[in-house]
């Protein structure tokens, strides 16, 4: 086997059974949109994540104060950490300040690995939120963290931004030979965009710019002392060194990047044998857009199942009759003793949460940052505003409303996948059905949100918050109730393969109160071409 199929094979065997390895996080720079707003998107993706805004108030904290470090993942306790002086309020994967912070697992080598750190990455993130105010200051924290108790994770990706600036950190630990981890960090430019899935994406940096690059003083010399490494430190490629043989793969991780990538900026299909075949030049860290990159487009992006490239997930055979972007786990299959693999989307059934989190210092300070919050896939989700001054969740997105096991009717979650679990089996017939109500509710909630941003400067504080934290609610419950409403109507609608005729708004009855008779749906030509070429004993003989 081609050392190419052993490391794509490897990555999804691994997407399969751990908890986090499977996130996407896309990033576009103040000068690469349209108002200035600096964007960070990500989706959370696993097996057994529930999809709730995580939320920690910020305070004040006397001195000895210790701080309880849990396991994102796991949920198991590693220690403790002492409590700083004050700390901030985060809402999710932002903070009161605007910064934000999301992830990409990529495991790197197995041996660096290192159980006897406490700081997991989960923790790196929301512990960091809690106390820095710009990226800067939160790589400093986070690798200051890891470099006094160590690191729990393995190797891992980092979109760190505010309203001003964007980075991607990658960092793994030393497995427990050294303490700390070695990492590097790179500003993106203004006018960039950039992103990271799951696979090390910084490959060389320069040396000597401490404006737009940093990284831990050993970060070459551990490589060269661990074997990874031989050749002059202009040439160093973090991502060779660190992410070499780490079961991660191209097309399956590569590939979500690239598909960003390809749809705002023209020449991408120049990176087609690096990313189908691990072949030519890595992809770049970052491009220039050909075109702004608006917060709609960075929502409907979270949303990409490679329509339009040659990994288009609606049109192979897997995609079946109803053009299915969806492909059930394991990623990995055999067929007379080969193993193939199915491709892997930005948008994928197991997302816990999503969100696009837009920055701009042109908001009013309350507004300066706006988690565009969603649950379930990303996919038939609808992103709700998160407020950076909001003071509480709403009930719909909170802790604790639900859980994977637990069916709650007025929790986000549950009706988000109430939706997108009907169209998971009649896509193309239910997706219009669904993108109907989907973007009226985006297209009201943008609209309501462009009128927050010229009234909330009149408002004082109280009255400015009070206004946000109660628009937060009611469009959650709104949103919440529409979605439902939505799945009872699916439900109806398509119930038994048939199709049911609508009129005026509603569904369609004889003069005697029947229902009239439904659409017959079928299937399309492919699929009864496939009956005929492969059994050939289905023709009416007359």
């Amino acid at each position: 086997m081609k050392m190419f199929d052993k490391i794509v094979l490897g990555a999804l065997a691994l997407m399969s059974v751990e908890p986090a390895l499977a996130c996407t996080s896309l990033i576009a720079g103040k000068n690469a949109t349209p108002d200035g707003s600096v964007l960070v998107t990500y989706a959370a993706d696993s097996h057994t994540l529930y999809g709730e805004l995580y939320n920690r108030p910020g305070g004040k904290h006397a001195p000895g104060t210790m701080r309880k470090i849990v396991e994102w993942d796991t949920g198991r306790y590693l220690g403790e950490i002492p409590e700083v002086a004050e700390t901030y309020t985060t809402i999710g994967n932002m903070n009161e300040h605007g910064l934000t912070i999301s992830e990409s697992t990529w495991g790197g080598r197995h041996e660096l690995e290192d159980t006897t750190g406490i700081m997991d990455y989960g923790s790196l993130i929301y512990v960091t939120l809690e106390r820095a105010k710009t990226p800067r200051e939160a790589i400093k924290i986070m690798t200051d963290l890891v470099n006094t108790y160590g690191y729990h994770s393995s190797g891992e990706s980092f979109s760190i931004a505010d309203s001003e600036e964007a980075w991607i950190m990658e960092l793994i630990g030393k497995g427990g030979k050294e303490k700390g981890a070695v990492w590097v960090a790179r500003r993106i430019p203004d006018d960039c965009i950039s992103g990271h899935a799951n696979h090390p994406r910084i490959h060389k940096f320069p040396l000597k710019d401490k404006e737009n690059a940093l990284y831990s003083p050993d970060v070459i010399k551990f490589a060269r002392k661990m074997g990874y490494y031989n050749g002059k430190d202009e040439d160093f490629s973090f991502s060779l060194a660190y992410g070499e043989l780490d079961g991660t793969a191209t097309r399956g991780c590569d590939g979500r990047v690239w598909s960003y990538f390809n749809r705002f900026a023209d020449g991408m299909d120049s990176y087609l044998p690096w990313i189908m075949k691990a072949e030519g030049e890595p992809m770049p860290l970052w491009v220039k857009p050909d075109r702004k990159v608006s917060l709609n487009d960075m929502k409907w992006m979270m949303r990409d199942h490679f329509e339009g490239t040659p990994m288009d997930m609606t049109k192979d055979v897997g995609a079946g009759p109803y053009a299915v972007p969806y492909r059930w786990r394991p990623m990995t299959f055999k067929v007379d003793g080969k193993e193939y693999l199915n491709e892997r989307a930005i948008a994928t059934q197991q997302t816990g949460f999503s969100f696009v989190s837009q920055m701009n210092s042109a908001h009013p300070e309350l507004m300066r940052g706006i988690l565009w919050f969603g649950v379930d896939d990303a996919n038939t989700c609808v992103y709700v505003p998160m407020y950076n001054s909001i003071t509480s969740i709403p009930h719909e997105f909170a802790q604790g409303n639900g859980d994977l096991l637990t069916l709650s009717w007025d929790a986000a979650f549950w009706v988000t996948s109430y939706v997108a679990n009907q169209a998971y089996h009649q896509y193309n017939k239910m997706i219009d059905d669904i993108r109907r109500v989907q973007k009226a509710e985006e297209d009201t909630l943008e609209n309501e949100v462009r009128i927050f941003l010229t009234e909330v400067p009149a408002l004082d504080p109280d009255a400015a918050r009070s206004l946000l934290n109660d628009h937060s609610a009611l469009a959650s419950r709104r949103y919440v109730k529409r979605y439902k409403d939505l799945g009872d109507y699916l439900l109806v609608k398509y119930m038994d393969g048939n199709i049911k005729k609508e009129k005026d708004g509603k569904f369609e009855r004889t003069p005697e109160g029947m229902p009239v008779s439904p659409v017959f749906g079928g299937y399309d030509d492919r699929y009864y071409r496939s009956i005929v070429n492969e059994t050939g004993d289905h023709l009416l003989v007359k």
